[in-house]
């Protein structure tokens, strides 16, 4: 296996993003996020996979070829569920009565406001 090939066996991250072709037809870009400028497009998501890896090959394969370094994965981070959020007063006051009248937790009415914001649901959610 080449050099260059090994890299895509490796965890890299990406983002993937819905988009708009011309003429209005869906489509969907892909960029690798410690790979500066390796992105990729796609009619379908079957076709934006198979392009993001011949991307990958073609950033890392030109990188190696003029001596440049390779930068591993991104760890994965390690969240501890909590974060502390400072609101106004007021703010603070309209989720609590909100909370007593759905008769729920402030905590669980401010997670479900936040997990349907982003779109998130538990189990099988994802924030990009």
């Amino acid at each position: 296996m080449k050099r260059a090939e090994r890299y895509l066996e490796m965890p890299y991250h990406y983002r993937v993003v819905r988009s708009e072709l011309e003429g209005g037809a869906p489509g969907w870009v892909a960029a690798v996020e410690e790979f500066d400028g390796c992105i990729a497009q796609g009619d379908t998501p079957e076709e934006l996979m198979e392009n993001i890896g011949r991307a990958m090959l073609a950033w890392v394969s030109a990188e190696v070829e003029v001596g440049h370094p390779i930068p591993g994965p991104k760890p994965e981070k390690d969240h501890s569920g909590q974060f502390r959020v400072r609101l106004p007063r007021g703010l603070h006051a309209a989720l609590a009565k909100e909370a007593d009248c759905e008769g729920v937790s402030l905590n669980q009415l401010v997670v479900g406001l936040l997990a349907g914001g982003i779109g998130w649901r538990a189990g099988g959610g994802r924030a990009g």
